[in-house]
């Protein structure tokens, strides 16, 4: 019987139970999947009693053992990857030092893996996606927020305590949209969020001097502003959506620098926001790279958007349960 691997993906407002095995080719293939909300309101329990259903389905009545090789989960940290504890998560509240791992490992007599949800990802990019074949790579998640995970020396890298990667944390400039609690944060110049924290700003000052905002045509509308709206205006070639997206990029190119000095990885994989918008954010990026980095470190690093596309959230958890084996 072929063997297989459980993935679970653990987020703020859904979650999801995923099968899949690993082809002959190196590549991973899903095979089904259950999704369901995060039962905020109802406590820990009632998540996790609709996870091991969800396992169970997939299990289809046959023992684990007989049936799969591993489980991985993906999460939002802080966590404890080596205890296998998820602690307290901002977007899971009440996930207060949760045992999931021995929780799993007691139930199906399996391998489980937990990490984040960036190092997942960096996983799944890496074994399965656009960081094939190399062995230093960094990726960035540039989503709602900023993270990262750190393939270094063909090995995951999560520091002393798993908070290796916190990247959108690092101050940019002391005066800037906010992201993860700072000012002026790589978070809140290079997120969804942040995008859209600029975007009200400069639809502020515009509005103010009389000039018309296509994506925002009056002052009662800003709060509703996106990040999804300023790409569309920019696509359309909407000016002041055009120079967000390059000040995003500049401060884009500007942390990229620092990471490629420090780290001198082979390749720098991003995800979502510039997975989708590259063409906005790429030349200004690129300027302050040229402009900024060492030139023996920038000429063997490669920067280039996220192979697996929107299916990353599947892979990512059966990524991690891959990485067992």
């Amino acid at each position: 019987m072929e063997k297989k691997m459980i993935g679970i993906d653990i987020g703020g407002t859904k979650c999801a139970v995923t099968s899949g095995k690993i082809n002959e080719d190196r590549t991973i293939s899903v095979l089904r999947k259950i999704s369901f909300p995060t039962e905020v309101t109802k406590g820990v329990s009632q998540t996790l009693e609709h996870i091991f259903a969800g396992i169970d389905e997939l299990l289809e009545g046959k023992s684990a053992a007989d049936t799969i090789e591993s489980i991985g989960i993906s999460c939002g940290g802080p966590l404890d990857s080596v205890k296998g504890v998820i602690l307290s998560p901002p977007n899971l509240p009440g996930w207060d030092e949760v045992p999931i791992v021995a929780m799993l490992t007691n139930r199906y007599q399996v391998k489980v893996g937990l990490q984040n949800d960036a190092n997942a990802c960096a996983l799944a990019e890496w074994k399965f996606g656009a960081g094939r074949g190399y062995k230093d790579v960094i990726f960035l998640t540039f989503g709602t927020g900023m993270g990262a995970g750190l393939i270094l020396d063909g090995k995951l890298y999560v520091g002393a305590n798993d908070m290796a990667g916190e990247v959108g944390h690092v101050r940019l400039e002391n005066i800037g949209p906010v992201g993860y609690g700072k000012a002026g944060s790589c978070e809140g110049f290079c997120s969804g969020n942040g995008i859209a924290q600029l975007a009200k700003m400069k639809v502020l000052e515009q509005i103010q001097q009389g000039i018309q905002v296509s994506f925002c045509p009056t002052l009662a509308q800003i709060d509703q502003i996106t990040a999804k709206d300023v790409s569309e205006a920019a696509i359309k070639g909407d000016p002041l959506a055009l120079e967000i997206y390059r000040i995003c990029g500049c401060y884009l190119g500007q942390f990229l620098s620092i990471l490629i000095d420090i780290l001198n990885p082979q390749l720098i994989v991003i995800g979502s926001i510039y997975a989708r918008s590259q063409s906005l954010l790429e030349t200004s990026m690129k300027q302050v790279i040229e402009r900024e980095t060492l030139p023996y470190s920038r000429s063997v690093c490669r920067i280039v958007p996220a192979g697996l596309g929107e299916s990353i959230g599947d892979m990512a958890a059966l990524s991690v349960a891959s990485y067992l084996l």
